[in-house]
């Protein structure tokens, strides 16, 4: 078998998917290793910390309202059987980017699924965060609203509609799937109304506990100063904290902040893509994001919001057969190197994005 022959093969993919996931494990247990930390404080970082506490202590914190239930029911969940909830959180990272890779497999090829699955912030389809789980319903319930299976894609979409509010921007893009295919639609329509009313019962929820319907919007901007701005204040925010004076004693961050306007050209780069080949629901799905992060207060969390734009790896994975295995195979070099650094300033507490 050739090397060109084994890169479009289904083993390629999980050959990647085992090998990045055991990098990312060295560098958790070196670590492990050598600061003498147990496996609960190397996990237990950053956002995992939230979905712990609500797992535990339901919507308490006027934060918690940020992050939907479906992560936090699975990590309940693994108490039942004996797991600990930050070994279920692993747990479901690992099965969820498998499923995730697999579909990607199934819509655009390998290349595309091995890319994902070694992206710089792969970290966070590892440990208890909610893009594994998310990516798994949704890439699959695109991929089956592909082959005009609505029922499934309606429900799949409600079960991701349960982990992140990238849920609703998944929504708007069934819906415009639906349109484009003009086929089906009462169909489709009623499926989809499956992940409206999952949205519509979080709502209601929130509201029953904290008395408000703005509760997830104001949980973004006091925790994580998400208010609307701008777009050019947005972007000039987002330059001044890429400054390393910003972060006198965490120069790290200053970087970080540099790859979320990477990320966002990314972003822009898919929408305008799909749109030339005139995928306009892929389209929607994307760049409905990049709107709403380009008119935050800054780029907050754009870096993570990759590993959820489908198209955007169906872009990087479907390039010419007569350069794709060296770009192809130059990204992965590239990009593994950069997992493995993301992966250290989540494990050391440095800065997840």
């Amino acid at each position: 078998m050739t090397l060109e022959t084994f890169w479009h093969r289904g083993s390629s993919v999980a050959l990647t998917y085992v090998l990045s996931r055991a990098a990312i494990a060295l560098v958790g247990l070196v670590l492990m290793v050598t600061q003498g930390w147990t496996f609960s404080r190397l996990v237990s970082r950053w956002d995992v910390v939230h979905f712990l506490d609500i797992a535990r202590a339901g919507y308490e914190d006027p934060s918690a309202p940020a992050f939907f239930p479906g992560l936090p029911l699975l990590l309940r969940a693994g108490t039942v059987i004996g797991l600990p909830m930050v070994v279920t959180g692993v747990l479901v990272g690992l099965a969820g980017s498998a499923i995730a890779a697999a579909a990607l497999f199934s819509m655009f090829g390998a290349p595309a699924a091995c890319l994902w699955l070694v992206a710089p912030t792969a970290i966070f389809t590892v440990v208890g965060y909610s893009e594994a789980p998310f990516c798994a319903a949704a890439f699959w319930a695109w991929q089956k609203a592909s082959q005009r299976k609505w029922g499934q894609a309606g429900l799949l979409a409600g079960l991701a509609c349960t982990f992140r509010i990238t849920g609703l921007f998944l929504l708007a893009a069934l819906v415009v799937y639906a349109l484009v295919q003009r086929s089906d639609l009462p169909t489709a329509w009623l499926w989809l109304l499956i992940p409206v009313a999952v949205l519509e019962a979080y709502l209601v929820y929130l509201h029953y506990v904290t008395g408000s319907w703005l509760a997830w919007w104001d949980a973004q901007q006091t925790g994580w100063t998400r208010s609307l701005a701008p777009p050019w204040a947005s972007f000039w925010h987002t330059i001044q904290a890429s400054a390393t004076s910003a972060w006198p004693d965490r120069p790290e961050v200053a970087w970080v902040f540099r790859a979320e306007i990477v990320a966002m050209v990314a972003g822009a780069c898919a929408t305008v893509w799909t749109c030339v080949r005139r995928r306009w629901a892929e389209a929607v799905y994307v760049g409905l994001q990049v709107v709403a992060f380009g008119t935050s207060w800054w780029y907050m969390s754009v870096n993570r919001a990759i590993l959820v734009w489908f198209p955007l790896w169906g872009m990087l994975g479907g390039r010419p057969k007569s350069i794709n295995r060296v770009v192809a195979m130059v990204g992965v070099a590239v990009s593994s190197l950069l997992m493995l650094v993301w992966a250290w300033l989540f494990f050391t507490d440095r800065w997840a994005s």
